[in-house]
């Protein structure tokens, strides 16, 4: 998703393709695009899910860490990366079914999910539209409603315009990988205008089963009161030491973060993602 998407053509332009832990990528049609995919590590399935403008390598190192205990799935988006565009609006219900239809294809039944940004919305949309495919979601700089954008990027959404995007060394970093070098602009429209798209999930958010991890920046682009009120919906924010287990979503808040510094957070990043797909939780000295 995000969101204020010219610092993440900086990241772009700066990020280098990390080695995947020796990826196998292939090609596969899903729902009238060619996506392109990648398998890294061995363990339960996990499927990672980048943000907008981005694609498997700048993701950057948490995909091979992740790999180490885990068969990593990582998928580029419509218009991302290696995969086509196709003459379909690009929205977060697209891209869960993207996810769904993928996963019916190479045969996984049900999986974990890592989502970052836009990444995170459509794996949080896939697991309110597909439950049955969701066993645990990770959602890193993720909203469930358009009102917890931080005030500063309601306001840059109606500035956003091509031009900003276009003749950029964002658009030469994505040509590329691009199937259509030709291709950017109409790709920049369909992200401007998910930025315009409603969102206001909350009913769906509190029948959600499948445990959700929460990441966050304290600088995110998302506010912290949204993360919590987020985090609420799910069962968290209640005190531990009572006798009663924890809830089983989580949260994670990263200090002195921004929304595009997230990602690079790797030691942090999976310090908290691992334990919770583990199901592990830190021992109180109470011995609950």
């Amino acid at each position: 998703m995000f969101r204020n998407a010219i610092t993440v053509g900086a990241m772009l332009v700066t990020t280098a393709a990390f080695a995947q832990s020796e990826p196998v990528g292939a090609t596969l049609e899903v729902n009238g695009m060619q996506m392109y995919y990648e398998v890294s590590g061995q363990g339960d399935p996990l499927i990672v899910l980048h943000g907008a403008y981005m694609n498997i390598p700048t993701m950057g190192e948490i995909i091979p860490i992740l790999a180490e205990t885990h068969t990593v799935y990582a998928l580029e988006f419509q218009g991302h990366g290696r995969t086509t565009d196709i003459d379909r609006p690009i929205t977060y219900p697209n891209l869960a079914d993207d996810v769904a239809t993928f996963m019916d294809s190479v045969g996984i039944e049900k999986a974990d999910v890592f989502g970052y940004s836009m990444g995170a919305a459509a794996g949080l949309r896939l697991a309110l539209d597909h439950p049955e495919k969701v066993d645990q979601l990770v959602a890193a700089s993720v909203a469930y409603d358009a009102s917890g954008w931080q005030p500063a990027f309601v306001e840059f959404i109606p500035q956003m315009v091509p031009e900003f995007f276009v003749g950029t060394p964002m658009e030469e970093e994505w040509k590329k990988l691009a199937p259509n070098p030709d291709g950017f602009r109409g790709v920049v429209e369909k992200l401007i205008a998910l930025e315009h798209e409603p969102m206001a999930w909350e009913e769906d958010v509190k029948q959600l089963k499948a445990p959700v991890l929460i990441i966050a920046g304290d600088a995110d682009v998302s506010t912290l009161e949204h993360n919590v009120a987020l985090f609420r919906l799910l069962g968290g924010g209640v005190m531990g030491d009572m006798g009663v287990p924890l809830p089983t979503s989580r949260l994670a808040v990263l200090p002195a973060t921004s929304h595009t510094a997230v990602i690079n957070q790797t030691d942090l990043l999976h310090g908290f993602i691992e334990p919770f797909l583990q199901g592990e939780t830190p021992a109180s000295f109470m011995g609950q």
